[in-house]
């Protein structure tokens, strides 16, 4: 499966220019786990972490414009960091499968003239099969919605900007032209109707470009969970569906869609569920005379279910992040901010360990990305899997690792939970 070892953001509300992980220029860096998780007191910018991968799957499902409003935002000038400039960017270096060679994705979305935001920039970039070091090749180039694209497994071209003055439109015209010999059949100029809409979302569509394709299915998979208590205790029409949504509104219909598509894993399913939740014995479904579907939970030393709409937040909040974790084909990228809302605090660390078991395991899992500020969930992780934001002086957000810090490292290995540590203070600043 899919994984991003690491990404760059800059000029996104407090995060002005922070990077988690490997680059392909930060080779030594070591790449993100399959599991992170980001700590941080109140204000340092966790939520706008969050939201920045929210934001950019956004982007590529309704356009740049209507993603800086949406999930209120407020628009672009609201999200572009403070007293900044220049446009919001976005790195991501990922690779499709543990033996495929990395790709780096670039996005830079500014505002027009007209004061609307647009793609300013977009770029796909991967060395060749052979090249260890040096420039990967652009095989996707767009600026202001012309560009030039390789079709198929193609590297592309070298563009190194830095080394040499770079003009988009010098080369459309040559490979127009033909003069451009290096250049093969297998190149396209092409040029978007709407600048608006990623490059990714129209040229990940067609089945000439699987590079890009596979991309944005990428994408288009992340999961990103808004989940409330109170949509989950909806009651919604019978009728399966295959994946949670983000609000978890639809709990019932994806234990009906397992029963019905998983029928001899199904009650394992529920059951495996059913005794990582503290008193529930049995876990089903049933409908109401019109076409309404109701969540059973069978609670120990009582001979009448509890329906989700009696049940406690913690419980249905658990509910749920186990449904997602044994969801048959699970999204590649799963995104959760705060799990320890509403759960007793001894439930969080066997939480975590179901979370570093899905993503490690030898099915392949989601990796998960995780907001947190409870030592409880953290008592659980390496230092590798953490990452400590902070405020600067400046107001902008700083991020590190905790493996970073060799005292840390040190004061784990001899015993001392991580959680605690951060709980005195040998996180912080120093």
């Amino acid at each position: 499966m899919a994984r991003i070892e690491g990404i760059r953001i800059k000029n996104f509300r407090s995060l002005r220019d922070i990077t988690l992980g490997k680059l392909w220029n930060l080779q030594k860096a070591e790449p993100l786990t399959p599991m992170t998780a980001v700590i941080g007191k109140n204000g340092v910018g966790k939520s706008s972490l969050f939201d920045a991968f929210g934001f950019l799957a956004d982007c590529l499902r309704l356009g740049v414009e209507e993603a800086c409003d949406s999930r209120g935002r407020g628009g672009f000038a609201r999200i572009r960091s403070q007293d900044q400039q220049g446009p919001i960017e976005f790195e991501v270096y990922y690779r499709e499968d543990r033996a495929a060679r990395p790709i780096t994705y670039e996005l830079a979305v500014g505002i027009d003239l007209t004061g609307r935001p647009y793609v300013q920039k977009e770029r796909l970039r991967q060395r060749r099969k052979t090249q260890m070091h040096g420039w990967p090749f652009s095989f996707l180039v767009l600026e202001d919605g012309k560009g030039v694209v390789w079709r198929g497994e193609l590297e592309g071209r070298q563009i190194d900007e830095h080394k040499e003055k770079f003009d988009l439109t010098v080369l459309i015209e040559s490979i127009l032209k033909g003069e451009t010999k290096e250049e093969s059949r297998e190149t396209e100029v092409v040029e978007l109707e709407d600048r608006r809409k990623l490059g990714i979302a129209t040229l990940g569509s067609l089945k000439q470009h699987p590079r890009i394709s596979a991309f944005r299915q990428f994408i288009e998979g992340w999961y990103l969970s808004y989940f409330t208590p109170d949509a989950a205790r909806s009651l919604p029409l019978a009728g399966p569906q295959k994946h949670l949504n983000i609000h978890g509104d639809n709990l019932g219909n994806v234990v009906q869609f397992l029963e019905r598509e998983h029928p001899k894993k199904f009650q394992a399913i529920l059951d495996r569920i059913a005794a990582r939740i503290p008193g529930i014995q049995k876990i089903d479904t049933d409908k109401t005379a019109d076409g309404r579907l109701l969540l059973r939970f069978n609670d120990k030393g009582f001979k009448d279910p509890f329906y989700s709409q009696q049940m406690s937040d913690g419980t249905l909040k658990v509910f749920a992040y186990l449904l997602l974790l044994e969801d048959p084909s699970p999204p590649p990228f799963l995104c959760i901010e705060e799990p320890e809302n509403g759960l007793y605090h001894k439930l969080l660390e066997s939480l975590a360990m179901e979370f570093r078991t899905h993503s490690t395991g030898q099915k392949a899992g989601s990796q998960i990305f995780i907001t947190t500020h409870q030592p409880y969930f953290v008592d659980a992780l390496s230092p590798e899997e953490v990452w400590i934001l902070e405020k600067g002086d400046d107001g902008f957000s700083t991020i590190k690792r905790a493996s970073d810090d060799v005292i840390v490292r040190n004061m784990v290995k001899e015993g001392l939970p991580l959680g605690g540590l951060w709980y005195s203070d040998y996180l912080d600043a120093r």
